[in-house]
């Protein structure tokens, strides 16, 4: 194969492998082609999916596809550059109250002391309680109740 005919065929690959994620609501595939000894192509596809606030629209960006990112929309300000923002230590579901009906673990302008529950998130059929990480005010709640949330991603502020 040359490397003319090569590269078209990487490029409708990883096409290909785009449609593929964003087609079955994927967060990340990761393939590994080998051409030969000494001769493979790998690809990371990602993108990243977050809630900006409990009553806005969801907002996605296209984290990687090879090494070029296309955002797709755009916050005006993103809660995970916020110094108080409080981020998810797992990939999961969240809930915001212990049970269905009960009140949640904290509203927005609550003030929380360090180790509070501030929510629960689902992992593997476990809840986690996630603890406050500082005393403060809860300014911002950015997840919903039962939204997936991934590794890193803001959850709430905390000031």
């Amino acid at each position: 194969m040359t490397k003319e005919t090569s590269h078209e065929s990487d490029v409708s690959f990883i096409r290909a492998l785009a449609e593929l994620l964003r087609a079955n609501d994927l967060t990340e595939l990761q393939v590994k082609r080998d051409y030969g000894e000494n001769d493979s192509l790998n690809v990371r596809v990602s993108r990243q999916t977050q809630i900006i606030s409990q009553v806005s629209a969801p907002t996605q960006t296209v984290a990687a596809i090879g090494s070029v990112a296309a955002p797709v929309a755009q916050a005006s300000a993103d809660p995970a550059s916020h110094p108080g923002a409080v981020t998810s230590p797992m990939v999961g579901t969240v809930y915001l109250q212990a049970e269905p009906g009960n009140p949640p673990f904290v509203s927005v302008g609550q003030t929380v002391s360090e180790g509070d529950t501030l929510l629960i998130i689902e992992a593997m059929k476990t809840m986690n309680q996630i603890p406050a990480p500082r005393s403060g005010t809860v300014k911002r709640i950015v997840v919903s109740d039962g939204a997936p949330v991934e590794y890193g991603a803001p959850l709430m502020i905390i000031e």
